[in-house]
């Protein structure tokens, strides 16, 4: 980091990857917020657009946000913009030389490459592109193999595939930092992982919710509505120590159907515990328990870093707690038989909700986060549908499409105050609260209108998209 002493004036281009539009700035801001750092966008600043135009940050920080963002694709030490390549000379002839001379020796080999958004261009377009920029003064070697130093020109055409333009929207140039952590979402592929379950998340997800989180290493991180652990997976990629419960005995097992097509039955050795030892992460693995979610089993003073989970929507899995509406509710006190499986009930959306607030209210330490998904009706959502705590406040609440007529939002949470005797009475008092209400409403507006022939379509990309 020496090179960098002393060099002033710095800003930086985000290249971001143009899906998952609505989880990139809540991401993007809580991996700064780990390194105490604002997110401070500059100039035609856009949300939606691929390229974002950073200020008041360091190389460091840049790289602690790409070491771990799988929504951003490349970052760069901006050099110089512009609306054209005439704007983006004079922005460059401008950009203050010490801090180019670094990286523009004679003893230095580099390699310049050309990335156009929306648009591609020949090879020989490439080239004059980059002849073109004969005007900075790189006096090394060029080497397009193993170059000291990268740097690239952009070229963006704007997100509408149908409306290209001749020329650029924006063009910008600058020093190659490092990439982001797009590859995670091929190594941790759900379709190659050892034990899957019906709503495994799918691992861009996945990792999504872990940085939302600011999950970091040695957290200890809590799901209680476990399933197969894919939450848990990329958790523990993050260096967290990482448990959780579920109420299915089976999952916890790993008993019972497999999920696999071609096979019937699960294998002796599929557990969550085997997923982690597939990823080399079985050491940050603390256990997994069978145990109902709207039951207390937790000593008071334990606390997580962060509770990171995605409730069951009553969909693919059952929304089932112990109970039961008879007046016999356990087993006699003579009976000691070791199979026994309590009696279950239904468990409404609305109280899976209300309970996660308190728990995590209770259990969180001050400053973690919650982060959980919230499936909604689209056409009567409305922000004040989203469930409150007086010890929680919200952080970011993004939302990801399910069909025509639901989805589901990302919310993620933050403890800013422990709980005291008049919250509980807040809680039950006031509406605002509790707002998010009805037996099972997300299901019977799921299945509304969806004849039998789409209702498969509707379920597949239930699971594509997960629900663990």
């Amino acid at each position: 980091m020496a090179a960098t002493t002393g060099r002033s004036c710095l800003q930086y281009l985000i290249h971001l990857a143009q899906d998952n539009l609505d989880f990139r700035l809540p991401e993007v801001k809580s991996l700064l917020a780990l390194r105490g750092k604002p997110f401070r966008p500059c100039e035609n600043y856009k949300e939606k657009t691929p390229f974002w135009v950073l200020g008041e940050l360091c190389e460091e920080d840049v790289h602690g946000i790409m070491t771990r963002s799988v929504c951003a694709k490349s970052a760069f030490e901006l050099w110089g913009h512009g609306k054209t390549h005439c704007e983006l000379k004079t922005s460059l002839l401008k950009y203050p030389k010490e801090n180019m001379s670094p990286y523009t020796q004679k003893d230095s080999t580099y390699r310049i490459n050309v990335y156009t958004f929306n648009k591609t261009l020949e090879f020989k377009d490439r080239i004059e592109r980059i002849d073109a920029l004969d005007y900075l003064s790189f006096d090394g070697t060029v080497n397009l193999k193993t170059p000291q130093h990268t740097f690239c020109l952009l070229e963006d055409y704007g997100t509408d595939p149908n409306n290209i333009p001749d020329q650029p929207l924006y063009v910008y140039f600058g020093r190659w930092i490092a990439d982001g952590q797009r590859e995670l979402i091929r190594s941790y592929s759900v379709k190659n992982r050892h034990f899957i379950g019906n709503t495994s998340m799918e691992a861009c997800l996945s990792f999504i919710m872990a940085n939302h989180a600011g999950v970091k290493k040695n957290d200890l991180v809590f799901d209680p509505f476990v399933g197969t652990g894919s939450l848990l997976i990329a958790c523990s990629h993050f260096g967290a120590y990482v448990c959780g419960t579920d109420i299915d005995y089976n999952t916890i097992h790993g008993k019972g159907r497999s999920s696999r097509t071609k096979q019937k039955w699960r294998g002796p050795d599929e557990n969550i515990r085997a997923n982690l030892r597939q990823y080399g992460k079985e050491m940050t693995y603390v256990d997994v328990m069978v145990s109902d979610a709207s039951k207390r089993i937790w000593r008071t003073g334990l606390h997580f870093d962060a509770i990171i989970t995605d409730p069951p929507y009553g969909i693919r899995e059952s929304t089932r707690r112990t109970g039961s509406h008879k007046d016999v509710t356990k087993p006699p006190e003579d009976y000691f038989g070791e199979s026994h499986v309590p009696v279950s009930m239904a468990y409404h959306l609305s109280d899976i909700f209300a309970d996660l607030l308190t728990f995590a209210a209770h259990h969180l330490v001050m400053g973690g986060r919650l982060v959980y998904w919230l499936p909604v009706h689209s056409p009567e959502y409305c922000d004040e549908m989203v469930p409150l705590h007086p010890c929680l406040k919200m952080i970011s609440n993004s939302e990801q499409t399910l069909s025509s007529h639901t989805s589901r939002r990302l919310i993620t949470m933050e403890k800013f105050k422990e709980p005291e005797e008049s919250d509980a009475l807040v809680d039950t008092s006031e509406p605002c609260y509790s707002p998010y209400q009805g037996h099972n409403a997300f299901r019977e507006k799921y299945f509304s209108g969806v004849n039998k022939r789409g209702l498969k379509e509707e379920e597949d990309k239930m699971h594509i998209n997960g629900g663990e």
